[in-house]
This record gives C-alpha cells, sequence and structure tokens, in this order.
C-alpha cells in the first residue's frame, strides 16, 4: 500500500484538492477564488490568452493571499505534412460553409507565446507553475525555480516522468488515461495508454522519487481516496468543475454535459490535431478517423468554425471536452465540488 508521505511539498491549500487548469474560457479568476474559499489549490490557464492577460489573472489570484498555480504551453515542435493539413482543410470545408466560413489551407504554426509568458512568470513569478505538452529547455525549468516557483511536468507514462525528472522539475502531474481535454502526452502522434489512473500513478511512483498530483477519472470522492491510497500528493480535477457556477465554459459545451444524448467521450484529434477527450459528437464522428497530427495547425484551422458553433448553441461542430466522469459534474457552486470531493480525504 502507498501512503501519501508528510508534509506535502506541493499543494499548500489545506486540502490536496487542485483545479486543474482548463485553457479556452472555463479557467477563470472566479472559479479560483471559488476553489480557494474551499480549501483547495487554484490553477491559472496560460494556454491561448496574452501575456498581457495572463497577468492580470496572476495579480487578481495573488490578491486572494492564497497559494496558487500557472499552467502554460510548452511550444511544439512537430512537423506538419502540409499536404495532408491541406487534404483536412477541404474534408472540413462543408462544416465551415455551414457558418460562411472558408478554411485556411495553409497551416498556422504559433508557440502560444512561450517567451512572453516565460519572461513574465520570471518577473512575477507564481508559487506553482505547471508545464504541458513536454518539456521546455532545462535552462528555462531552472530560470523559474530561481524566481521562486515550483515546477511540474504533465506527464503520461513512467518514460516521460523520468525525462521530466532529468530535466529538473520538482514534480508531476500524471494525467490518466480518462482525464478529459488535452492528452499531456510528449508525443502527439501517441494515444494516450488506456488505463487506470492510479495504476498509472503507482508506476511513476515507482520509476521517479519526485512527489505526483494525479489527473483523469475523477468522478467522486471514491476516486480522491483510491488515487491518493496509490500515493499522490494531490488530486487535479476538471470536468467535475465545469458546469459550476464560477466557470467560464461556454452555455453550449455547459448544456452538452448535461444532455443525455451524449452518451459516452472519445479521443480525437478532429478539433485540434492533438488527442484530446470530448463528448462524443458529430464533427468528432465524421472526422476523427482523418485528422491529422498538427497542434496548433488544426486548432487554428477549426477555430474559427468552432466559435461559430458555440455562439450558435451548435454543440454537434463544438469541442465538447469531457473526461470518463463527465456524468457526476454537477451545477452549482464550485466550493461545494471540492467540499465534496474532500470526503475521499483520509484524516
Amino acid at each position: 500500500m502507498y501512503g501519501r508521505p508528510e508534509p506535502d511539498p506541493l499543494l499548500t491549500s489545506p486540502l490536496p484538492i487542485a483545479a486543474a487548469p482548463m485553457a479556452g474560457g472555463p479557467s477563470t479568476v472566479a472559479l479560483a477564488r471559488a476553489v480557494a474559499s474551499a480549501g483547495g489549490f487554484p490553477f491559472l490557464a496560460g494556454g491561448y490568452k496574452t501575456s498581457e492577460a495572463l497577468a492580470a489573472e496572476i495579480e487578481a489570484v495573488r490578491g486572494i493571499g492564497v497559494g496558487f498555480g500557472v499552467n502554460l504551453f510548452v511550444p511544439s515542435d512537430q512537423p506538419v505534412d502540409d499536404a495532408a493539413f491541406a487534404a483536412y482543410a477541404e474534408e472540413v470545408r462543408g462544416e465551415a460553409a455551414q457558418y460562411g466560413l472558408e478554411p485556411n489551407p495553409s497551416p498556422v504554426a504559433d508557440d502560444d507565446r512561450w517567451a512572453e509568458k516565460l519572461a513574465l512568470l520570471l518577473d512575477r513569478p507564481a508559487p506553482l507553475v505547471s508545464l504541458t505538452f513536454g518539456l521546455p529547455a532545462p535552462a528555462d525549468i531552472a530560470g523559474l525555480q530561481a524566481a521562486g516557483s515550483r515546477v511540474l511536468a504533465s506527464v503520461t507514462t513512467p518514460a516521460e516522468a523520468e525525462a521530466a525528472r532529468d530535466a529538473g522539475v520538482d514534480g508531476l502531474v500524471v494525467q490518466g488515461f480518462d482525464a478529459g481535454g488535452h492528452s499531456a502526452t510528449f508525443d502527439p502522434a501517441r494515444d494516450p495508454e488506456p488505463g487506470d489512473t492510479a495504476a498509472l500513478v503507482r508506476r511513476v511512483l515507482d520509476a521517479v522519487g519526485l512527489p505526483v498530483i494525479a489527473a483523469g477519472g475523477v468522478d467522486g470522492p471514491a476516486a480522491v481516496r483510491r488515487l491518493m491510497d496509490a500515493g499522490a500528493h494531490g488530486v487535479a480535477v476538471g470536468t467535475l468543475l465545469l458546469r459550476t457556477d464560477e466557470a467560464g465554459t461556454s452555455p453550449t459545451h455547459a448544456r452538452a454535459l448535461a444532455d443525455p444524448a451524449f452518451t459516452e467521450t472519445v479521443l480525437t484529434r478532429a478539433f485540434t490535431g492533438r488527442p484530446a477527450r470530448a463528448l462524443r459528437n458529430g464533427f468528432a464522428e465524421r472526422h476523427g478517423a482523418s485528422a491529422p497530427t498538427a497542434y496548433p495547425a488544426v486548432h487554428h484551422l477549426t477555430s474559427p468554425l468552432r466559435q461559430a458553433a458555440g455562439a450558435a448553441g451548435d454543440a454537434d461542430r463544438l469541442h465538447l471536452w469531457a473526461g470518463t466522469g463527465w456524468r457526476s459534474a454537477p451545477a452549482g457552486p464550485a466550493a461545494g465540488v471540492i467540499r465534496w470531493l474532500a470526503e475521499g480525504v483520509r484524516p
């Protein structure tokens, strides 16, 4: 039996439960405040934001007076197959035409303003910084640590955990197969390996001597207890917060999470070119098998369509990110979700 060591070196909150960073809108300052009020650990999502917008959120959460984390997307250096991308742009042309849009057949690349956001966090450090989609240069990790931040890497395998340890991180976010939204896999051409998150936590702990926050498949207090008993120092929850009052989830997405017409989740590259778990809808069905591995190019290709679909209430063409426990996601105050999950923390 694995036990949770003390003291907790990562989460400084009264409860070892973190609000997972959810880019694209759901993670808000209001959500961070609500999570902190219930004793949880809030994270801000830096993905897709300008450095100015992220700076404003950091200062707002800093004003709460609690520990908090900031998540950054590590830029991808994966090449894009231009022919495969152009073919996919042509394939989704009919979907875009529903909203008078014309897909761009030329891939758009960006690094999510990595240098700007890194400079921001070096100048105005956050207590915790988590990294997703791979590892940056070890010097970047060391720079964040020198500025006063603990640095976490999101991993999906023991091998990735070993690479993160060797790069000098302070801890890991171990993301299981059941997690909603983007997989943190270092290799976007690889689908996450099916399996139980608690078992993955044990495998990672066997491989490396770093503290772990577990994520994926959290559908209630019993899941929290299983992950803590597996040796996790904390548990991150995302999907269960999507329908809460303080989350910035789009109304179309929030309604879909409560709609009995959606019966399962699926891993798909159809929306962004990187594996991500979402409610199975028409767009994922029609294009999941043909979508190229090309993030963030596919993200930019489909973004105007997804924005239009969300505004129109069209859940058939929207990225409905959700983990396998989405049926347990309640409406109401986020603080209530954190307190409910805390029932799974052993005294």
